[in-house]
């Protein structure tokens, strides 16, 4: 009984403090996270007429809305790819999407995977449109 009692004990103590994956949903809440915040400069670049940035930094794995501030961290157990223009409307764009009061925008791609399962978050250069699919491994 003193055994059970002890491991019980012990397992109360170590158990919260091992540290848990992301899991599949919570990934795909991130990649949703970063579409919300790109469809909001979208709409406030169409709403405004003016041009809207919004921030990639894959070093410090956020992304940063330009109309809201909100920021969207990504954990590091996930890995976090970032596809952008290297140029935008005539200018070198950085690690940044921009959209026009157009609607257009520069596109990119960021995909986030753990493990076997992956996202990418899709903006259209052409539409500025904002997709959230699944990524399969080949």
């Amino acid at each position: 009984m003193c055994v059970v009692a002890l491991l019980s004990i012990l397992a109360a103590i170590l158990l919260p403090s091992i540290p848990r994956g992301t899991s599949r949903a919570r990934l795909e809440s991130y990649a949703i996270d970063i579409a919300s915040v790109l469809k909001a400069d979208r709409n406030g670049a169409v709403r405004r007429r003016t041009q809207v940035v919004t921030e990639i930094n894959p070093m410090a794995r956020t992304v940063r809305s330009g109309v809201t501030g909100r920021l969207v961290a990504i954990p590091n157990d996930v890995r976090f790819d970032v596809t952008l223009a290297r140029r935008c409307n005539q200018r070198v764009a950085g690690p940044t999407i921009r959209f026009f009061p157009s609607g257009m925008s520069c596109g990119g791609v960021l995909v986030l995977t753990r493990l076997d399962v992956g996202y990418e978050v899709r903006v259209n250069w052409l539409t500025g449109g904002v997709d959230v699919v699944p990524r399969h491994r080949i």
